[in-house]
């Protein structure tokens, strides 16, 4: 009974957790540190520095982008890549205000003055410009660099009109804007110049290089005042700033106010491609503080060029420390004293720019807070959910990643085992972030591993070598910092192809295995003796799950179906097919009585099992979906894929449920608002309802009543002026289906004319959709005209017929209508037209002696065989109309 009263699932509402937001190279924080603008490809992405959440992106075409800077307000954008084109963008609208091209190469570096106004550029073609950022014009041309113009910085005094560019050269040139030339050369460097910055007061200058110095420039007088050695190469240096925290902290604070002489001491940060964030003391060239260990997760292919730190950023408003990785993250720093007086920089939030192919996923902790995510790298980082930061890296294979799974241990402590391409799995303990245990054996890539569901004594291992290992637990100590070597307690050669999934039953006395072979294969542990073999795939196997609560077994294939298995008797019990592509993930939901699927198609589907239907499908990937993690508490949803995005998917079904209640019950609440309005005679407010509410033949009915109406225009006048654009839209969509029945035409007419009547051309242009209207109004119209034409016309054949007959006659007298006036020229024009030029003749050779006995024949009385006559000769004159006109 429990389980028949567990509701289904019936929709899944995604929120897009981690996407690819910074592809490495140029960034601009704004004035606030609330966001980043990055480099994504050819595309700019605005995110937000708390979430990692993308606020809005910037479509560049095809350029790529070179340089980046921002506003002082943060209202404006400045971007440059190999175009050579330099754009100002709008962040509020996303909109490109406006554009221009100086640079004979691509734009290296720029930099916005403080007042917003001036915008400098420096380039490969070793030029340096300075525009004007409203105008769009070049205010200063300066040429000397015999290198690419590598960075560059305005003066902080606006007093001082300085202009200071650092180049590949090794040399750093100081330009007066107000004089527009060069007056001073700073060679100090025997590479390149990659960071510039400025002591607090603006008198001095620090430079750093790839030549593992920082050097220090006296501007009053443009000598170096020291070269300090750092024996690593700098990507970027950065000046503390007394009054914050970090300051504070370091207790700079106490130390610059003693002499005189410690004023001129300079406080710094630098950062290089040892990944290790450094402060000194310039007066000395001491190093005050040096990171125990670096935060950067260097991959072991990769080359010196790019490791490390590729940049750094006091975060404005003292918000700490900003520093971007080679591998596109963002680590935020905040300084922090212990009690017992040592000082530390804290990692607050590590945001990864791009994650690259998804291979595997899982949820961790009792409350499935955090999400394990393996990629193509050699390690596994676990992100927080709530902020989507990357918690912790778990760094350790040498090999990409391919699988992992999750467990919580009997001690209460959560265990991550992973699977690598360098044949081994590891074992971590979450909350010291240790590897406790490494499991060689294997002979081929492990891509597949799972734990035991009850226990928690073991794990399994399915790899390329085709052998399923069985891994003991015993004698590991989770609170050990040293890895241990886990023992195999059982090894089978399972399959003839490689091994993609196993899975553990909930009673952890079977075993299943998924094979390239295009079996499945049932094991009884701990012996893995064969139980049963699942045949029936016409391809590869990628993904096996037991059912929580039935003996049957769920796979995935890539012939596209899924498939239900009896454990008993190794037949298939069900088949399901809609995916039109392989299927690389099923995972079970409600007991079992659903379950989810993810393929190679890039669709989510969820699946009822019992009435094989595919309740819903989700789109929400580009590329291959590899991974997908089920909550066993929340039944919360993750997918990712090769198109490296994670999403997040929450069960709406309750919500959509409660909503279509409400709506239902305001639905009926507004209904009875409408009858009210109907009762009172207020077709303004009914009519705005009916639109509200979407009843088309109740609008219809309103309309038709105020058609029948003497003072139509003016009520119908009312109502309309009183209707919004999208309820004038929603109008002359009805308008149309009326438009298209002749039986209801006639009202849809009336109120089209009105509408055309009371709104401008201008205004109806801008309705939304409004030529798909119109082209749908204009023919059926033309229709409705043609025919009411027709009859009008007919109409002057009755009347014609009913004169001759002298059922109707003129109260005019006929010599006032012969007079010339346009209802004689009409008569004639009409008895021309129908009986044809000789009984015209006819009709005027007898005109004479109709009007001398007109008045005999108002006093006789009518003989019966006069109208006799008479039809007849109205039927000869009708028989003689319908042959001219055939």
């Amino acid at each position: 009974m429990a389980m028949a009263s567990l509701p289904f699932k019936k929709n899944y509402r995604c929120s897009q957790a981690l996407q690819q937001f910074y592809a490495g190279g140029p960034f601009a924080v704004s004035s606030d540190g609330s966001f980043i603008a990055c480099n994504c490809g050819d595309s700019i992405k605005i995110v937000d520095s708390s979430n990692a959440s993308i606020r809005s992106s910037i479509d560049c075409g095809s350029d790529t982008i070179t340089a980046l800077s921002l506003s002082p307000d943060g209202k404006l954008l400045f971007s440059a890549g190999h175009s050579r084109q330099i754009r100002v963008w709008d962040l509020s609208t996303s909109n490109c205000l406006r554009s221009w091209k100086g640079h004979d190469g691509p734009v290296m570096s720029m930099a916005c003055h403080a007042s917003g106004g001036l915008l400098a550029t420096g380039g490969a073609d070793r030029k340096v410009m300075v525009w004007d950022v409203d105008g769009g014009f070049c205010t200063h041309f300066f040429k000397g660099h015999d290198g690419v113009v590598s960075t560059m910085l305005f003066h902080p005094d606006s007093n001082r009109s300085l202009l200071f560019s650092g180049s590949d050269d090794g040399t750093i040139r100081v330009w007066d804007l107000l004089a527009k030339k060069c007056v001073s050369t700073l060679r100090g460097h025997d590479s390149t110049v990659t960071s510039l910055a400025f002591s607090e007061d603006g008198s001095t200058l620090l430079a750093a290089g790839r030549d593992k110095v920082v050097s220090l420039w006296d501007l009053r007088s443009y000598a170096c005042k020291k070269t300090i050695p750092m024996y690593e190469v700098l990507e970027s240096v950065c000046v503390i700033y007394g009054g914050t925290v970090l300051a504070s902290q370091l207790g700079l604070d106490d130390q610059l106010t003693v002499t005189k002489e410690s004023a001129q001491n300079i406080h710094f940060i630098t950062v290089g491609e040892r990944g290790i964030v450094r402060i000194w003391k310039s007066e000395c060239s001491v190093c005050l503080f040096k990171q125990e260990h670096s935060d950067v997760t260097v991959s072991s292919d990769e080359d010196d060029s790019r490791s490390g730190f590729t940049a750094a950023v006091m975060l404005p408003l003292d918000q700490g420390l900003l520093c971007v990785t080679a591998d596109q993250q963002f680590l935020f720093y905040y300084p922090e004293k212990h009690p017992e007086g040592m000082f530390s920089l804290t990692l607050l939030r590590r945001l990864v720019g791009y994650n690259e192919e998804i291979v595997d996923m899982k949820f961790l902790g009792e409350e499935e807070n955090f999400l394990a995510v393996a990629t193509n790298l050699e390690q596994v980082r676990v992100y927080e959910l709530a902020s989507m930061s990357c918690s912790y890296v778990l760094a350790g294979h040498t090999e990409t990643v391919l699988c992992l799974d999750t467990c919580i241990s009997s001690s209460g402590r959560t265990l991550i085992v992973t699977g690598s391409k360098d044949n081994s799995v590891r074992l971590w303990d979450s909350e010291s972030r240790h590897c406790i245990g490494v499991g060689v054996g294997h002979m081929g890539a492990v891509g597949a591993v799972a734990f035991s569901r009850k226990r928690r004594e073991f794990f399994v291992s399915g790899s390329s070598d085709r052998t399923l290992k069985v891994w003991s637990l015993d004698g590991i100590s989770e609170d050990g910092v040293d890895s241990k070597n886990l023992k195999a307690k059982a090894v089978v050669a399972a399959h003839d192809k490689d091994i993609n999934s196993v899975a553990v039953s909930p009673n952890d006395s079977l075993v299943c295995s998924g094979s390239q072979d295009r079996t499945a294969c049932v094991w009884r542990l701990p012996d893995l003796v064969s139980v049963v073999v699942l045949k029936g795939h016409k391809r590869g196997i990628w993904s096996v799950e037991f059912s929580p609560v039935d003996q049957c077994v769920l796979t995935a294939s890539g012939d596209k179906t899924v498939k239900i298995w009896a454990i008993s008797d190794g037949s298939c019990l069900k088949t399901f097919e809609g995916h039109v592509s392989s299927v690389l993930k099923a995972s079970f939901l409600t007991r079992g009585m659903q379950f989810l699927s993810c393929g190679a198609d890039g669709l989510v589907k969820l699946w009822t099992v019992r009435t094989n239907e595919c309740i819903a499908t989700y789109d929400q990937h580009g590329d291959k979906v590899w991974a997908l993690a089920v909550g066993k508490k929340t039944e919360m949803l993750a997918t990712g894929g090769s198109d490296a995005v994670v999403n997040l998917w929450y069960d709406s079904t309750a919500s959509d449920k409660e909503k279509a209640f409400r709506k239902e019950e305001e639905g009926v609440l507004k209904g009875q608002e409408l009858e009210n309005a109907v009762s009172d005679a207020d077709y303004t407010k009914a009519i705005e309802l009916a639109l509200e509410l979407q009843r088309p033949h109740k609008l219809f009915e309103l309309f038709s009543e105020l058609c029948r109406t003497r003072e139509v225009g003016d009520r119908v006048e009312r109502v309309l002026s009183a209707l919004g654009g999208e309820e004038v839209r929603k109008l002359l969509e009805y308008v149309r289906e009326w438009n298209t029945k002749p039986k209801l035409c006639h009202v849809a007419q009336s109120v089209l004319s009105q509408v055309f009547r009371l709104i401008s051309p201008t205004e109806i242009v801008e309705i939304k959709g409004i030529g798909e209207l119109l082209e749908g109004l204009i023919p059926y119209s033309q229709r409705h005209f043609s025919r009411i034409d027709r009859l009008v016309r007919s109409t002057y054949l009755l009347d014609y017929t009913l004169t001759e007959m002298s059922v109707i006659e003129p109260e005019v007298d006929r010599r006032a209508v012969d007079d010339g006036s346009p209802v004689s020229k009409g008569l004639e024009k009409l008895e021309y037209g129908l009986l044809g030029e000789n009984v015209g003749q006819e009709k005027n050779q007898n005109k004479e002696e109709l009007e001398s006995n007109a008045s005999k024949k108002r006093k006789l009385p009518r003989s019966k065989d006069r109208p006799k006559k008479k039809s007849k000769k109205v039927a000869h004159a009708d028989a003689a109309a319908i042959s001219l006109r055939a």
